[in-house]
Formats: structure tokens, sequence, C-alpha cells
């Protein structure tokens, strides 16, 4: 059976230097019984809490999946570690494409808040807007999706070709009903860069969607704008950002380091003690494109800013002052390895992670510096949008607002805890 261990790897995906021990080397068959030994095989090796494993029959269990379930280590693991397509997974690291409708959203206790629509998708072309309240999904109130549990699985499994019928209550108030039918949907990486005039300082801003192949490129081609603006200032809004490849989040780290941070390190990786001969730190690139001279970075997060983009985080804040804006980051401060077999990727969490000054295990989140809401009524890149303005309004002070002091509402953290999702669901955060 064909088997290999990705060169990327998922907080995040990191690359796996070293040889693998034979075990990896392939289930015997792809039957379920040897999946799920294979499977428990990997678990004993690689995962970072491997001493924790329960001595069960992997065999009895009906999938890979439902044995990975019983056996993962949930005081800490309860969503991380995943096991899923692999087609799926080439797709998304590969090119940033998923198959969906194209859109993300948050859920309260009766409707879904259209949050982003992604360019070219299904959910464009029927006419779904940020800021759209959708209360019914294929017949079913949305409030009774939720009271029943119902409400992550509303829209069906990830195949191409499902369909949809929603009802949806626009800003205005008029309702519409829309049809939608999944297919590929390409996320784009950097969706926005603009540049605000601040009381006499420019802020350059970038909405960053995700830590995939193509990021680098967008990222550059980002960055080079800002800098030729002469950018004093960057908002980096990460609000929805799920996270992905390691080496994406160290090349976007050295973008906003420059020269501060060239050679310095990264991120440590540990791991368990059986693979502790593959603990190494990961430098800051040194690179030579232009970018802005930053002495500080404002970044937006949610609930939903989770494990690369946490990374970038943690890396920079040894060497320059990061001030988050909006929520608490989703907790995420381990990563994994891409597994191949079969027709299915394991990504077992198998190393934690450490900045420069030790600091890690962020396990219930970053706190924000600033609170502030995610308001759909307004455009992302619209100065007026809450967490932004909370942002430009940093930039032109440097601190916070009044409001900002205030704790983040009940209905809005229920929102924020809709972006929760498991394994790779969580990276990709749309539907």
């Amino acid at each position: 059976m064909r088997s290999r261990v990705c060169r990327l790897a998922a907080i995040v995906i990191a690359s796996l230097g070293l040889p693998l021990a034979a075990s990896a080397q392939g289930p015997r068959s792809c039957s379920v019984s040897s999946q799920n030994l294979y499977v428990r095989d990997q678990l004993r090796d690689l995962y970072l809490w491997s001493d924790t494993l329960p001595s069960v029959d992997a065999t009895r269990y009906a999938s890979p999946e439902a044995y990975l379930e019983a056996v993962r280590y949930r005081p800490l693991d309860s969503r991380f570690s995943y096991i899923t397509n692999a087609a799926s997974s080439n797709a998304f690291y590969s090119d940033s494409q998923f198959i969906g409708f194209g859109f993300s959203n948050s859920t309260t206790d009766d409707a879904m808040m259209v949050l982003q629509v992604f360019p070219d998708s299904p959910a464009a072309e029927a006419g779904l807007a940020r800021g759209d309240r959708i209360v019914e999904v294929n017949g079913q109130s949305v409030a009774s999706l939720v009271a029943s549990g119902q409400v992550a699985g509303a829209f069906g499994p990830s195949e191409d070709g499902v369909a949809a019928e929603v009802l949806v209550i626009d800003q205005s108030g008029a309702e519409r009903r829309l049809s939608m039918t999944k297919r590929a949907v390409t996320i784009p990486t950097v969706s926005l860069t603009s540049v605000y005039d601040v009381d006499g300082r420019r802020a350059g801003y970038i909405f960053f969607r995700n830590f995939v192949r193509p990021s680098v490129a967008a990222l550059d081609e980002a960055f080079a704008s800002l800098h030729a603006a002469g950018v004093q200032d960057v908002i980096l809004d990460l609000r929805y950002n799920g996270g992905g490849l390691v080496d994406v989040a160290r090349h976007l780290g050295s973008l906003i380091g420059g020269t501060l941070t060239a050679g310095q390190p990264f991120a440590t990786f540990s791991h368990n003690a059986r693979n502790a001969y593959r603990n190494e730190t990961l430098r800051f690139e040194v690179l030579d494109q232009p970018a802005p001279r930053l002495d500080r970075l404002i970044v937006i997060t949610s609930r939903a800013s989770a494990s690369a983009s946490e990374l970038v985080i943690n890396a920079l804040t040894p060497f320059m002052p990061v001030v988050l804006i909006g929520d608490a980051t989703y907790g995420k401060p381990v990563g994994q390895y891409l597994i191949e077999f079969c027709d299915k990727v394991l990504a077992p969490v198998a190393f934690s992670l450490r900045n420069a000054n030790d600091q890690g295990d962020f396990f219930d989140g970053l706190a924000p510096t600033c609170t502030a809401a995610d308001t759909p009524e307004f455009p992302l890149g619209d100065a007026q949008e809450g967490s932004l303005a909370e942002a430009l309004h940093y930039v032109r002070t440097g601190a916070c607002s009044p409001r900002a002091d205030q704790p983040v509402t009940a209905t809005r953290m229920r929102a924020a805890g809709a972006f929760r999702a498991v394994g790779f669901g969580s990276l990709i955060n749309a539907q």
C-alpha cells in the first residue's frame, strides 16, 4: 500500500525531516482492521501524549476515525488530531481549495450570520453576502437545528453535487430563498490589502485567510505593496484564519520581522520522549524582498484564529509588541505531521511549539489587548467595521478605546464558539 509522510505538514503542519519507523510504511491492506492497526502504531510512535494511550483492541472499532476518537488525550486534544480524505487535504494545502458552497458564518441561537463569501463560489453566484442571516436550511429552522444539536451537519457532507436551499434575511429585512450546490471553491489567501491615513501615520491592512502554498507569493506581493506605500504600521487580519503550514507561518513572520528577526529563533519543536531526536529550533528567514520596517504589529483575532495564526503571534512576541484586537484566539500551541495511508491522511498531534522566550501552552487561546466585535453589517476593510475601527484607533492613540475595556458579550462568545471546529474543519472555517 502506498504511504508517505507529506513533506508539508499542519498547525500547523510541519515537514518531517527524519525518516519514520518501519511501521509508517503503510498498512498491510486497506481493510478497516489494518487501517485501525496502522493508526494505532503511528499514535504509539508519534503522538505527543503517547504515554496516555489506553490499551484497547483497535480492530473492534468501525473505522480508524472511530478508533482515534476513542483514544485521543481529551484533556488537551479534544479536536486537534484528525483523519481526513487525502485528496481534500492535498487540494487545500496545494491549491487553497475545498468542496463547499464558499462562505463562512457564525451561529447564534436562531440564525447563521454570513461573515465572508468567497468570489466565484456557489454562494456568491446565489447572491449570498456578508451580513445576511440564514434562518432556515433545507426547510428546517436554524433555531430547531441548534436546539437538536444538528446544526453542524446542516449543509451535508463535503462532496461535489450536495445541494441546499436556504432562507436568508438581508440587512434591509427582506427575505430571499437561495439554492446552492457544492463544488470546488478556491479560498483567496490574501483577500484584501489596503492603506489608511491615520492622523499622519500610514497603516497597511492585510486580510489573510490561510497558510497554504499559494500564500507565499500572495504575501510577498502584499508586503511589497505596503512597503512601496511607506506604511508605518501593519494591521494583520487573521479573524477567520484557521492555520496551515509551518513554513508559510515562518515566511509571514519573517516578512513582518524583517532585519529585526532575521536568523533569530522562530519556534522550537518538542516531541515525545521516543522522538526527542526530532526536536529542533526553526529560525526566521533572512529575506531580501522589500517589506515595511515595523516596530510593532497589530493583529485582528477571533476564536477562529488558530494554530499557524497563533504561531506567528507567539513567535514575534519576543521581538516586538504584538497588539491583539478582537477576541481571544482558538488555543492550539501544538502541531501535526501528515501521514498518508490508503485514501486518507492521519494528522496526529506530534509536537508542541514554543517561542524564543520559551512561551507556549496557550490552550485557552491568546487574550486580546483590546476587545472588539466583528460587525458584519460593514464590509471587511471598511474603517467603520468594529474590529478594524478599534485597530485604527490603536494606531491613532496607542491605546484601546473606552468600549474595548468591556468584556466580550455572551452572544458574541456563542457566535465565536461556532468556529471551534474539529480537526481539518478548523483550518477551513467555511461551508
